[in-house]
């Protein structure tokens, strides 16, 4: 029986027999307590505490290995050629995301996004187009068709890549016509988990219908854009998209159409942002929502809608769930009440329930 368990299981024991009536706690009861979330919350204590913006590096900490249709990955006939980026040392199943150039674009022109995003621990596919001439509607369909390549290479028996995949955890990315085209491909599979649009272009016309979709989108868009000025694409995106799919934009000042083609663009901040917003949308890590919440120092234009979990367990609403709220919360274990702040699940007593709700959120930031 792990550790947790035994902890409840002498909880409910304790809590049924110790003075039903007054429901006071042991001493020994509350240091069992303040040790259990103690133990069961320091790693996960340490990474939120550390994670900023400054503390996302290029590259991460993961080695990063290549993979091409040489090496036995399928040729999608959607598009024109691939590269699987990985990390080699990284811990699996890993989330993926496709990527694909913009307008007469290559693969080359966006090749630093896959080391980026493998040595953060994210597998990256990057492609080629059928015809570089190819609009945002065929760039959508070849974004699909490498995510099937994804699904597939979880299967190839040669592959090192073989049941490392996480297939719920998909997304995908595009410049220019291909941001259009991810903004489409969310539109066709809601089932992907992430939007990024590097300076997306909008095919004209378009109305919202055309990109209204759940998935969460980040938008990156530059000031000085004279391919696709802000106002007549970037901004549109996000107008277009509906209130209800959480949605950021973030314009990088005097910056021209090409900003985003690199994690290095914007100071770094491009990157950044960018895979904070997959850490918090394709992997769920809850510790990268607050850094998308304020505009970083390039920013010329920084909107979104998004609103970071709030705490209830943050019982004195310092921002953080710690030890403070732990004392709080053991000063009314057993008490009948209707307005008391450890009466987490509200209700009416402060007892077992509202302590494994505290114990899950110990040490979360809350905005």
């Amino acid at each position: 029986m792990a550790v947790t368990d035994v902890f409840l299981t002498h909880i409910h024991t304790h809590y049924r027999f110790t003075n039903l009536g007054q429901k006071k706690v042991s001493v020994n009861f509350l240091c069992l307590l303040f040790c259990l979330v103690m133990a069961s919350s320091f790693g996960f204590t340490q990474d939120c505490d550390l994670i900023t913006l400054e503390s996302i590096t290029d590259p991460g900490t993961y080695s990063v290995a290549t993979l091409t249709e040489a090496d036995g990955i399928r040729n999608g006939p959607d598009y024109f050629g691939a590269t699987i980026y990985y990390p080699e040392n990284g811990t699996p199943p890993f989330a993926s995301i496709a990527l694909v150039p913009g307008f007469t674009g290559t693969p080359l022109s966006i090749e630093e996004w896959g080391p980026f995003y493998a040595s953060h621990g994210i597998v990256a596919i990057i492609i080629g187009t059928n015809f570089l001439l190819d609009l945002s509607e065929a760039r959508a369909i070849a974004l699909l068709d490498a995510l099937e390549t994804i699904r597939q290479e979880n299967t190839r028996a040669s592959s090192p890549l073989e049941g490392a995949l996480n297939l719920n955890q998909l997304a995908v990315s595009g410049h220019s016509m291909g941001g259009g085209g991810a903004q489409l491909a969310a539109v066709s599979d809601p089932t992907i988990q992430a939007v990024v649009a590097l300076c997306p272009w909008l095919g004209v016309p378009t109305v919202p219908a055309d990109i209204n979709h759940p998935v969460p989108v980040l938008i990156l868009s530059a000031e000085l854009d004279a391919v696709a000025p802000p106002v007549f694409h970037a901004d549109v995106h996000y107008n277009y998209t509906p209130d209800t799919t959480e949605k950021l934009l973030f314009e990088i000042a005097n910056a021209g159409h090409q900003v985003a083609n690199s994690p290095s663009g914007g100071q770094n901040n491009v990157g950044q942002i960018a895979l904070s917003w997959l850490k918090r949308y394709l992997l769920d890590e809850i510790c990268y929502c607050p850094l998308l919440l304020d505009a970083p120092p390039t920013a010329s234009n920084y909107t979104t809608n998004i609103v970071c979990a709030t705490c209830p367990s943050d019982l004195n609403g310092d921002g953080v769930v710690d030890i403070q709220d732990l004392l709080i919360f053991t000063s009314q274990f057993g008490v009948n009440c209707n307005d008391c702040p450890a009466d987490i699940n509200n209700d009416g007593t402060v007892e077992i329930n509202d302590f494994i709700e505290l114990q899950a959120a110990y040490r979360s930031i809350c905005p």
